[in-house]
């Protein structure tokens, strides 16, 4: 079952080669396969559809992999009664080490976006291919995708949103706020301010108390209500507290995208990672996966007092051409320090202006499904044709774009 929900996500899918000779489907296979050598031994599948599955569907990690242990499912159900200095001490103990045992790389994996690479220049060698255009992966031909997300927890965090949403609107930016459905009376004047601002608002669960995926039978109970105050609020996304996430149970959500996945982060409650630093499709919905290291582990795990970590795995994102994702908290950016880090970053990205796209996320959702659907770069609103070639030195592929054949 699993393997079919990410099947769609095939190299050929990615690369959305145009032109009149394309490559068969058994060049791709064999392309693919070869290129699998690149990734985790854990994640080498016998054939694509293996392969996505162990590394979109997070397979390599094993069967029970969704599963949270006994401990932590103690842990959730005293957590309200907790004090917060004691969780976050509990957290910075359970962070220690988590990187250097953790089977990715981190901040940056780059083996996936290596093994797309070597596909298609596997695939021009093997062929005889110099060159190929292809649909460029964002609109206008811009390097990579920026988007802001933040999950509102608590009351305290949802009073902080419209001085947040100031700072981000004097830098040129807009976001999406992901208010929990039933752990706070939901601000509605609040909720239509944003949307009148240009931001926009999803879903961050239903009650925020690490019970929503505590078995299937709950997991549907609540989805029923987290899908009637997506309807209430027109909202479209949504973010699993905790990131617990069961892809499987979450075809049940009446959404066009999700956000409770990553590249990578060993520091979760389910570690991991999905390898990609670009959406892909979940079955039903569009999965955007956060790429850049949330802010309470920045600064409350790891200590780091400067965006450094998120500007470095930019650069990595820039030169794949990926999303850079970002997920923070109104209700810790409001601690003095979090938020002059939070400044600092909104101004070194603001300095990269013109280089990525910054959308919110349901924009990225629809662009990216529509660019694998549309027939012909024309046909698609701010569509560009690039050029994939072959450098015959390194046998590496090479991306230009061709600003002049714009879709629209």
């Amino acid at each position: 079952m699993t393997a079919e929900l990410y099947r769609v996500n095939r190299p050929e899918a990615f690369w959305r080669l145009i032109g009149d000779s394309q490559p068969t489907e058994a060049e791709w296979a064999t392309s693919t396969q070869a290129a699998a050598a690149a990734l985790p031994e854990g994640a080498q599948g016998a054939d694509t559809d293996s392969i996505l599955d162990k590394t979109l569907g997070e397979g390599q990690f094993g069967p029970g992999h969704w599963d949270l242990s006994l401990a932590r499912k103690a842990y959730y159900r005293l957590k309200p009664i907790l004090p917060r200095p004691l969780t976050r001490r509990l957290r910075r103990l359970q962070g220690s080490g988590a990187a250097t045992a953790s089977l990715l790389g981190w901040p940056i994996e780059p083996r996936y976006a290596q093994f797309l690479w070597g596909a298609i220049g596997t695939l021009l060698a093997t062929t005889n291919r110099p060159a190929v255009p292809f649909i460029h992966f964002w609109p206008d031909g811009h390097t990579f995708a920026f988007v802001l997300t933040h999950d509102v927890e608590t009351a305290e965090g949802q009073a902080y949103v419209r001085r947040l949403a100031d700072l981000e609107t004097a830098y040129g930016f807009r976001s999406s706020f992901n208010f929990v459905a039933e752990r706070y009376r939901l601000d509605h004047a609040l909720i239509d301010s944003l949307k009148g601002r240009g931001f926009e608002v999803g879903v961050h669960g239903l009650k925020h108390d690490g019970r929503l995926f505590s078995s299937h039978r709950e997991f549907m109970r609540r989805a029923a209500r987290i899908n009637a105050h997506l309807k209430d609020l027109d909202a479209v996304g949504f973010r699993a507290p905790l990131t617990h996430r069961q892809p499987e149970w979450m075809q049940a959500l009446d959404i066009e995208y999700d956000l409770s996945f990553f590249d990578t982060d060993p520091y979760e409650p389910i570690p991991g990672g999905t390898m990609s630093i670009w959406p892909f499709e979940i079955g039903r919905f569009l999965e955007l996966p956060y790429t850049l290291v949330q802010d309470y582990t920045l600064t409350a795990v790891l200590g780091e007092t400067t965006p450094r970590i998120w500007l470095e795995k930019v650069d990595f994102i820039e030169t794949f051409s990926g999303l850079a994702l970002l997920n923070s908290h109104p209700d810790y950016l409001l601690e003095p320090a979090n938020w002059h880090l939070y400044e600092q970053f909104l101004q070194a990205m603001r300095r990269r202006d013109g280089s990525y796209w910054h959308a919110l996320p349901r924009e990225v959702a629809r662009w990216w499904r529509a660019r694998r659907q549309v027939a012909a770069p024309d046909l698609l609103p701010g569509a560009v044709t690039g050029t994939i070639s072959l450098n015959s030195g390194d046998g590496e592929a090479r991306i230009s774009i061709e600003r002049a054949l714009p879709g629209c």
